[in-house]
Parts: C-alpha cells; sequence; structure tokens
C-alpha cells in the first residue's frame, strides 16, 4: 500500500490537502511533523506522530522530525483551555535532547535520501530580532486569517483570553514550513488533526510569499475517555518508555 492508503487502512487519517496523494504516489518527497519540547518525554499522545513518520519513511519518503526549540518557548494554544507556564531556555534545551535521544530509537537516521533528519526550529529564529519579525514573517499573514482559526477563535470565545505570545505560535508554525519548505525541500507537514490551522497557516505563507506550493496531512488524535487529547499539559499523561519496544 502507499503510505496514504496505509494511514486510511489503520484507521489514523483524518484531513489531506487535494493534491497531496497524487504528490506521495507520483515522487518521494521529505515531510515533517514537529514535536515541542514542553516535556522531557514523549507520550502517548505522541504514538500516532511517530507511527506517522515510520510509515512515511516505510513508503520510501524522508521523514523529518522537527523538535522546537523556538516554539516550546511559547507552547502551542491550540484549543488549550488556558495558558501553557512558559519554560527557561536550560529546561527546554534538556527537554528537546531528551526527545531527540528519544526519537533516534523509532526511526532511521542517516544521511541518505530515504534517512529521516531532525532539525531545531531554534536553529534559525534564535537570531531573528523582534522588528525583523513582525516586518518580515508578520506580513505574511494576515490577522483576519489568524483570527478565523476554530482554535483561537475558542480561546477568544473562553474566560481566560488569547495572549499575544500565544497569538504569534500560528505564525512561527507557519514559518517552520516555509523554512523547511525553502531550504530542505520539505513539500509536506503531517501532524494531529488539532494541528490543521497551523499547517494550512504553513501552506498559505508559502503559496503567498514565494508562489509555491506545499501539502498537509492530518492523523486522527489519542483521546482518552472523557474525550480529551493525551498531552504533556493535560491530566492523566501516559509516558512512553524509551526503553522498550512496541509494534507499529
Amino acid at each position: 500500500m502507499s503510505f496514504v492508503e496505509e494511514l486510511r487502512w489503520r484507521g489514523m487519517l483524518q484531513d489531506i490537502m487535494p493534491g497531496t496523494e497524487d504528490l506521495l504516489n507520483k515522487e518521494k518527497v521529505a515531510g515533517y511533523i514537529g514535536f515541542d519540547p514542553t516535556g522531557d518525554s514523549l507520550h502517548v499522545g505522541h504514538l500516532t506522530q511517530i507511527m506517522t513518520l515510520i510509515h512515511f519513511q516505510n513508503a520510501g519518503h524522508k521523514p523529518v522530525a522537527l523538535v522546537g526549540g523556538a516554539t516550546g518557548m511559547i507552547g502551542d494554544p491550540s484549543f488549550k483551555s488556558a495558558e501553557r507556564n512558559l519554560l527557561d531556555e536550560a529546561t527546554l534545551q534538556h527537554n528537546v535532547a531528551c526527545l531527540k535521544k528519544q526519537l533516534g530509537k523509532f526511526l532511521e537516521f542517516g544521511e541518505g535520501e530515504n534517512d529521516a533528519q531532525m532539525v531545531n526550529n531554534y536553529d534559525w529564529f534564535k537570531d531573528f530580532k523582534f522588528l525583523d519579525f513582525i516586518r518580515d514573517i508578520g506580513k505574511m499573514i494576515t490577522v483576519n486569517y489568524m483570527m478565523s482559526k476554530d482554535s483561537v477563535k475558542k480561546r477568544l470565545e473562553g474566560d481566560n483570553g488569547l495572549s499575544f505570545t500565544e497569538f504569534t505560535y500560528q505564525l512561527i508554525q507557519g514559518y517552520d514550513f516555509y523554512y523547511l519548505w525553502k531550504h530542505h525541500n520539505c513539500k509536506v507537514q503531517m501532524g494531529g488533526s488539532d494541528q490543521w490551522g497551523n499547517i494550512v497557516t504553513g501552506s498559505e505563507m508559502i503559496r503567498r510569499q514565494d508562489q509555491g506550493t506545499a501539502y498537509a496531512i492530518t492523523t486522527q488524535l489519542i483521546k482518552k475517555a472523557d474525550g480529551q487529547k493525551f498531552g504533556k499539559t493535560e491530566s492523566g499523561a501516559i509516558w512512553l518508555d524509551p526503553k522498550k519496544n512496541f509494534s507499529v
């Protein structure tokens, strides 16, 4: 089976941008998933994303695992009821190192065409100055577009509101896709279904800035009995033991 057929057969596929399946069937491409280092371990909520990258590599494509040293400083507000506690840089760097080590147990890394690659968005954001960010990145997407996302609407309608810090997360993740598309020929971004808004923001940046084309796939979330997603900041998180093997 092709990569997309594999996801469908396993009941993992949620959303797919038109043209994505055709692209993956006709050529081998690079695609990425981002992991924010807000904890020092992967957990069961990451399991679907790890499986997605494994199947992507098994289908002959190049998986890129992005560990978000920069986005981890903000915390993804998507469908969260309150703002995350901000972590200091030392804690984030420790978490980044831990996630890199764990991901290396599930993917084949190397220099080959089909080998997995690991990147850290802190590497391209660390030298950004605030004025450069709002001038060069902020102009890529309108506020109207950003506020149309369901994840933003829900926070604005809630009791806790949405800080400017969290509001910029969408821009930063969108720029990640643009950067990887431009510098690593990464044509597809994948993620959980709660990431659809952030992912298509990146593809929209690519279209508006360079008239390029990029694609998106999301998979279903692993949820608890009460319907809430598993997450590092959610109660009841179950952590993966990197010393043990599991079947995908």
